[in-house]
Formats: structure tokens, C-alpha cells, sequence
């Protein structure tokens, strides 16, 4: 009778598991094998990823990752649903808490590393954290910080190599990379179209994105990219596209603001009220089998309401610490007028 009855609970929970679409994380009060609730949270992303590749794929999905430390030994690979079919929902892994909430501060935003070796050799041998393989994927108030593991040379937290998946949204993000001891290569490493970037922060990662094959529909909004001590966009190998949006963004204090492979000729993208100043160069071309870059004039590229010339000031620690608007613009600095930063108001 003891049997059935556990055998009974078991089966329940998994019936739950496979009905449910939301997902509840936490590093601090979570445990291997639980529900996976509000009350009763996984204590791991790989845990939560596991099970959510399991569902039908076609309704959508959220994890909720509640705030703490999330260490990655291995790439978390976000699959189609089993029954999908070419349909997917929406897949969501999003802070429980999000900067606009008037309780949040930057000690609730789920930090995501990775200790991991290389764990992914297409091309070359690197380190990715999440490996997206389905399309209307979505990525919400979440922290990145470097790979640590001195073992790895070129670390992507966010990798989608299939340029036919569509849609990726990423929001309210910050991507921190320390060169000396925690590097990030490049925050993003995409192929595609839906691609939409808003209200992220890098912050010293080498390349802030790596832009591939069919990259159509394309934004970037409301970003602050500082430090991208190779270049800020490394746009890739697909010529011109004919949606790419570049606007109320901050390029500064980096190498390159955009480089291209130079057997496509200089695309025809329009950047508009933006500040990029402080930077090496603007734009420089490389030939594809190579990445030495080299500085050209502004040729097909369009300027409007751009400003080249102040100082940018970010809110930074000192003996207080971390506060609400860290990496955040100074309300005297010159580019404030972009709105740019981790917050939507």
C-alpha cells in the first residue's frame, strides 16, 4: 500500500511537470528533483532546460530564475519541444524580478557563469552557455559574466549558429567581461532573422556581437556598449540586409564601432540618435579569411542625429559598493539624451 502510494505521488509530479509551461529556479532555495513551482523550485538551470526541452514545444514556456549564482560546467542547449514540428512557442528564461520593479536592485538579478572548458568545436574549439536551436527564443534581466577557466580562449554566452531559426529577443541583460582573468569574446554569436536587442549593457567584452548568415530584421536599442577593446558589432558574412536598426544606442572607449568583411562592400546601414564617440575607429573592413581590420571612410553608411564629441560617464563602485543604477549613464553624461541603459522607462 506505502508503494502505491509513492508510486502514485511520483506520477503525479511527473504529470505536473510535463502540463506545466512555467518553470521556477533557485540557486539558493532550490532543490534537485523537486516540482519545479513558485513554492518548490529546481535548484539548477540545467534541471529546468532539461525539462522544458521535454514539453510539446508548440504552448509557450517561461523559467523563472529567481536571484543567485548559476554556475554552468557544460552549454545549456534550448531544443525544439518534442512534438513541435517546425511551431514553437515562445521560450522564455527571465529573472523572476526585473529591473523595472521598484523593489529590484542589482543583488536580484540572476548571475549566469560558466566554468566550463571548450565544449563546442564548430569552426574552432570554444565555450558556449546557452545553445539556442529553436526559434522565438527569449533571454530577460539576466547577468553574464566572464568564463573564468583559463582553459578557454573564446567564450559566447549566447550562441544561435542555425541562420533559418527565427526570432531572439534579448532585454534588460548586462554582459560583463573582465579581460585579465574572466573574458568574453563576444556577448552574442548569432545567425538569423528576428534578432532584437534591447536595454543591455556590455561591458568589456572583446567583441559585443558577432552578427552571421541571414541576419534580416535585425535591432539594437537602447544599449550601452563600453570597452569592446576588438569592436563593437563584427557584422559577418551575409552582405547587406535590409532591415537592420541601430538606434538610441552608446558606443565608446572601444576599438572598432563596426567591421565587415570587405568582399561585401560597406553595407548601407543608417545609425540614428546615438552617441558613438571615444572609439579607435568607426568602421573598418577585413577580408574573410582573416581578422586584421582595416580602418575606411564612411562611405554607404548613414548618420542621423549622432553625436561624436563629449564624455560618457557610467554610475560605477566605489566604497558604497554596487547601487540600483550601476554601469547605468550619469545624469550629466553626454549621452544621455539616447535613454540608453537596463532600464525600459
Amino acid at each position: 500500500m506505502k508503494k502505491t502510494v509513492i508510486n502514485s505521488i511520483i506520477f503525479l509530479v511527473f504529470v505536473c511537470r510535463a502540463q506545466a509551461q512555467t518553470i521556477y529556479v533557485s540557486a539558493v532555495a532550490g532543490k534537485e528533483g523537486a516540482a519545479g513551482t513558485i513554492d518548490a523550485p529546481l535548484a539548477s538551470l540545467e534541471e529546468a532546460v532539461k525539462i522544458a526541452n521535454s514539453f510539446d514545444g508548440r504552448a509557450p514556456i517561461n523559467i523563472k530564475v529567481a536571484p543567485g549564482l548559476y554556475v554552468l560546467t557544460t552549454e545549456l542547449k534550448i531544443k525544439p519541444g518534442v512534438n513541435a514540428k517546425g511551431v514553437s512557442g515562445d521560450y522564455t528564461i527571465e529573472a523572476q524580478l526585473m529591473p523595472d520593479d521598484s523593489s529590484w536592485t542589482p543583488a536580484q538579478m540572476p548571475v549566469i557563469q560558466s566554468v566550463s572548458g571548450n565544449n563546442d568545436t564548430a569552426g574552432f574549439k570554444h565555450c558556449i552557455s546557452i545553445l539556442i536551436e529553436r526559434s522565438n527564443v527569449n533571454i530577460k534581466g539576466i547577468k553574464f559574466v566572464g568564463n573564468a577557466n583559463t582553459s578557454v580562449s573564446y567564450y559566447y554566452p549566447i550562441r544561435r549558429a542555425d541562420k533559418n531559426l527565427n526570432g531572439l529577443n534579448v532585454s534588460q541583460c548586462f554582459f560583463i567581461g573582465e579581460k585579465n582573468s574572466a573574458p568574453i569574446q563576444s556577448a552574442f554569436w548569432v545567425s538569423g532573422p528576428g534578432v532584437h536587442i534591447s536595454h543591455c549593457i556590455f561591458q568589456s567584452a572583446k567583441i559585443a556581437m558577432v552578427l552571421g548568415n541571414n541576419l534580416e530584421n535585425f535591432s539594437l536599442t537602447y544599449s550601452i556598449i563600453n570597452d569592446a577593446y576588438n569592436t563593437a558589432i563584427w557584422y559577418g558574412f551575409s552582405g547587406n540586409t535590409k532591415s537592420f536598426l541601430f538606434e538610441n544606442n552608446i558606443v565608446t572607449n572601444s576599438n572598432y564601432v563596426m567591421v565587415y568583411p570587405i568582399e561585401n562592400g560597406q553595407p548601407a546601414f543608417k545609425f540614428g540618435n546615438s552617441f558613438l564617440g571615444n572609439n579607435g575607429h568607426f568602421v573598418g573592413n577585413y577580408p574573410t579569411a582573416q581578422d586584421r581590420f582595416v580602418e575606411e571612410k564612411i562611405d554607404h553608411i548613414k548618420l542621423a542625429g549622432i553625436k561624436s564629441t563629449g564624455t560618457i560617464k557610467q554610475v560605477t563602485v566605489y566604497d558604497e559598493g554596487i547601487t540600483r543604477d550601476n554601469l547605468n549613464l550619469t545624469a550629466d553624461s553626454d549621452g544621455i539624451f539616447t535613454k540608453a541603459g537596463i532600464f525600459n522607462r
